[in-house]
């Protein structure tokens, strides 16, 4: 099992290699000095908590990026479950559930009641893997987007 454990500002180069495949996966040209420029501003603004899976040789194989958000219908907050990922070659291994275990633990140290995400209507795979871990679908909401 990898080790996961709460990643720092040190973590970056690792990280930018997990953020840069991340959004390969959903489409997104490789931009490496975004994501690192992006993981420096979560880093300085102190905005998100990100976890990190580590294999037995100390290399970065997954990370889960949580965001605190307010809510006022259960006037307290939860976290947005914002990014999951896993290198392709340690897929189906347990990282990605030791990752959102993690991320559950996590939570439950911080008070948070509710963790929240969204994933693509064809991800069967992480679909299948959120609800065999307890998560369950929200059929109440549609989420809307708008570009500005």
């Amino acid at each position: 099992m990898p080790t996961i454990r709460t990643a720092t500002s040190e973590d970056i180069d690792s990280l930018v290699a997990l953020i840069d495949g991340y959004r390969q996966f959903y489409r997104q040209p490789s931009d490496a000095g975004g994501a690192r420029h992006f993981l420096v501003q979560r880093f300085e603004r102190e905005d998100a908590r990100l976890l990190i899976a580590l294999d037995d040789d100390g290399a970065a194989i997954g990370f889960v990026q949580l965001f605190p958000v307010p809510s006022t219908t259960s006037l307290g907050s939860r976290w947005i479950l914002n990014d999951l990922f896993v290198v392709p070659a340690v897929r189906r291994s347990g990282t990605g559930s030791a990752l959102l275990q993690a991320a559950r633990e996590l939570a439950a140290e911080h008070d948070v009641p509710q963790l929240m995400l969204r994933t693509q209507v064809d991800n069967g795979t992480a679909q299948s893997r959120y609800q065999a871990l307890g998560w369950q679908r929200d059929e109440s909401f549609y989420t809307y987007l708008l570009s500005v």
